[in-house]
């Protein structure tokens, strides 16, 4: 990581320069962070020791809250951190450390989140194969080639942005290091990298495309399929719709960052971690249910 530069640290600008509305952002983040945190692990501990919740729509949702929390854990300290530091200070090194991390767990949310729209479309359009073609076995090289296809991406990404040279400004127009704000920085022409860039995120526009097929090929099924699809997967759909949204509008937009741009970043790195164990606990009475058991359990235990 030192090659290609003569800059060995930036300096993040972050989401305000006013110090009151740096506090209200630590406070808001505090407890948007906390919450992720918080609601994932209460759901990854329920999964893990709920006997009702075996089948692998809560395995690929065990992983899809591992991935949140991660995703969220690569940002938001350093967020909450920055806003009470007077200079918001990120080594070279920490940059790409964050790029690589950033990029490695947003990928695997995306790869959980096709896993889980693949496993409602046998489980309704292929139902007495399910337990066959989604046995145990399966799922776990499913989440295996997750992990390996999200690493390969991350690397992907962290190459490019070893390649940028640093000659001079060290000043990031955002809140984390991101290839996007990056480019703006390296003195060569980034057209090309940038072209890359666009055209790695055209993946991820294909699996939010992919994705929403599925669920609409789910819904024309049958009529009790479309029922089963709405009364018990919605929640699937506002995942989908809230991360792949802001995703794809941070990656393929031009690199030059605009106010606008935080903010939906902001939505997409904290937001969306965060509304995650919400939207799936809210609206799914199994997990309400076995979170209440389990809990009530050791709560009996522990009185005893």
């Amino acid at each position: 990581m030192q090659q290609n530069k003569s800059v060995t640290e930036f300096i993040l600008l972050g989401l305000t320069q006013d110090p009151l509305r740096q506090k209200v952002v630590f406070i808001i983040f505090l407890i948007f962070y906390t919450g992720t945190v918080v609601g994932n692990l209460l759901i990854i501990v329920t999964i893990k020791f709920s006997r009702s919740l075996g089948s692998p729509t809560y395995f690929f949702l065990f992983y899809l809250s591992i991935a949140d929390t991660c995703f969220s854990t690569s940002i938001a300290p350093r967020l909450i951190v920055d806003t009470l530091s007077a200079k918001k200070i990120i080594s070279y090194n920490e940059c790409m450390m964050q790029v690589f991390a950033l990029h490695l767990f947003s990928c695997m949310e995306i790869f959980v989140l096709i896993l889980m729209a693949v496993d409602r479309y046998v489980a309704i359009c292929k139902p007495l194969r399910y337990p066959t073609i989604m046995r145990r076995q399966v799922c776990i090289i499913l989440i295996i080639l997750a992990w390996i296809g999200s690493f390969i991406h991350s690397i992907a990404q962290i190459v490019l942005a070893l390649k940028l040279p640093f000659c001079g400004p060290n000043l990031i127009d955002h809140y984390c290091c991101d290839l996007q704000p990056l480019l703006n920085l390296a003195c060569m022409d980034t057209y090309m990298i940038n072209l890359l860039l666009v055209s790695n995120s055209g993946a991820i526009c294909s699996s939010s495309f992919l994705l929403l097929i599925i669920l609409h090929s789910l819904r024309n099924h049958s009529a009790g399929g479309r029922e089963k699809v709405f009364s018990t997967h919605t929640s699937h759909i506002i995942v989908v719709i809230l991360f792949f949204g802001p995703c794809i509008f941070i990656y393929t937009s031009p690199p030059t960052t605009f106010p606008m741009d935080k903010m939906v970043a902001v939505f997409y790195t904290i937001g969306t971690p965060f509304l995650n164990p919400l939207i799936y606990t809210l609206r799914n009475a199994e997990v309400k249910n076995a979170m209440r058991k389990l809990w009530s359990i050791k709560i009996t235990s522990e009185s005893k």
